[in-house]
């Protein structure tokens, strides 16, 4: 069993008890696979860099794989999905490389801390960092740049100023606000 799995059990027997309902236990993240493809723009998500998400919706065992982070929330913070979220799962990067995270590094997505606006590139471009402790956001952050954020912080509007910054970033070749950092790819 891995620690994810067991980890996903054991929160899910928690809340059980503390609610006293018949909840069923929360699903686990699933591995990511050579053939899946991004719920949102169906790209290969095992051929991109950064951390990935996964996310399940009430009403609905079907696990909907995302190639980032930012696709994840681009996807749950739609109308039709923002009141169906039931869990998700993203990588915690603090602990798996940033070039091909790990099946064993995904945490719950609304227990992470996120940074937004730093000089790393995941899949098709700018996308959110993501750290089950705070103190590897903040880590990131003096290294890497950007803001650390609660999972509640993420909104569309921040979603479409990094789409934005990313389109600046195509125009000029650099990452935004960290002018000759390039885009390389250093690996966390």
């Amino acid at each position: 069993m891995t620690h994810t799995t067991l980890a996903a059990l054991t929160l899910a027997v928690l809340l059980a008890g503390c609610s006293g309902s018949e909840d069923k236990p929360l699903a686990a993240a699933q591995p990511i696979t050579d053939g899946d493809s991004c719920h949102v723009c169906g790209m290969l998500i095992g051929e991109l860099p950064g951390p990935k998400g996964q996310a399940y919706l009430n009403r609905d065992d079907a696990v909907r794989k995302f190639c980032s982070t930012t696709d994840m929330f681009a996807f749950l913070l739609q109308p039709e999905n923002e009141n169906r979220l039931s869990h998700a799962w993203v990588h915690d990067v603090a602990v798996t490389p940033w070039s091909r995270p790990a099946d064993d590094a995904f945490i719950l997505a609304s227990e992470a801390w996120y940074v937004a606006g730093h000089d790393q590139r995941g899949a098709m471009g700018h996308t959110l960092a993501s750290f089950r402790e705070r103190h590897h956001a903040e880590a990131f952050s003096e290294t890497h740049g950007g803001k650390v954020l609660a999972f509640g912080d993420i909104d569309l509007e921040l979603l479409t100023e990094l789409a934005r910054a990313d389109a600046s970033m195509q125009h000029n070749g650099g990452m935004p606000g960290h002018a000759g950092h390039g885009s390389g790819m250093n690996g966390h």
